[in-house]
């Protein structure tokens, strides 16, 4: 009896996830942060070095994502501030990718794509599952943030893709990812869609989603923005995530309560 007493405990010690549960807390902030990305991004690079600007991207995400690995289980602003150095760093990536490589934003778009189809191929076919409610070992955490830090290096390139190459302009492209982020979830709840893919195929819209409304406000009006600055679109939206994220440290309402072990758990919540 105390043997299989140790052998519970020990497996749900394991089963600690490491990712907050999906709410529409979780899809507030998660549009939140790339919004902030996009602006934060453009305002360092465009007003300090934007080499030193690279690096301070680079440190904040390395110390970010020691951060991250170093805790047992999720914990709310160490998560978000994780997903928040990877909004900027990975804006920074694909905009260097253009701007300093000279690569077109339809040529990253396709190469980020196939980086984060090999992530997922990879992932599956080491792992088994796609799901993040199955992320409870170091190494499908490790699959996850390579999938999270794909998308968003994606997500920006596509968003700028549809914005200038496309001639759309910020306001039409994000209404158009509005539409595209909400097909998933009305395919999941009205003709049962693999929840797994819903999500994930919404995960990868939030970028160009966030990234096209926060460039359609701080942008100039003769670009088809609103004029507000880079920085004031940064910290309204950086003011707007510390409050949800403070919510969320205090109430708890995104941790995961129910183990893993107990029954089948998709991406939206249900048994």
């Amino acid at each position: 009896m105390s043997q299989s007493y140790s052998m519970s405990q020990n497996r749900g010690k394991r089963l600690l996830t490491k990712v907050p549960e999906i709410t529409i807390y979780f899809w507030i902030v998660k549009l939140l942060s790339t919004a902030m990305g996009e602006a934060t991004s453009d305002y360092l690079v465009y007003h300090i070095n934007p080499y030193v600007a690279v690096m301070l991207g680079f440190v904040g995400f390395v110390i970010a994502l020691v951060l991250q690995f170093s805790v047992k289980k999720y914990i709310a602003w160490v998560y978000w501030l994780f997903v928040v150095m990877v909004a900027i760093f990975g804006t920074m990536v694909a905009d260097v990718t253009h701007i300093v490589l000279g690569v077109p934003y339809y040529a990253s778009t396709i190469a980020f794509a196939i980086i984060l189809t090999l992530v997922f191929t990879t992932w599956y076919k080491v792992e088994g599952t796609l799901s993040i409610h199955s992320i409870y070992t170091r190494r499908r955490e490790m699959f996850y943030w390579a999938a999270v830090l794909a998308t968003f290096a994606m997500g920006t390139a596509t968003g700028d893709m549809t914005a200038m190459t496309f001639h759309l302009g910020y306001l039409p492209s994000g209404i158009l990812f509005i539409v595209l982020f909400l097909l998933p979830g009305v395919g999941y709840f009205l003709f049962r869609l693999n929840p797994i893919f819903a999500f994930w195929f919404a995960y990868v819209i939030t970028r160009p989603l966030g990234a096209s409304f926060a460039d359609w406000f701080s942008k100039p009006k003769n670009i088809t923005g609103l004029g507000y600055g880079d920085g004031i679109v940064a910290a309204v939206f950086t003011v707007s995530i510390v409050i949800f994220v403070g919510y969320l440290t205090v109430s708890k309402r995104d941790v995961q309560r129910e183990p893993v072990r107990y029954g089948y758990r998709n991406e939206f919540g249900r048994s």
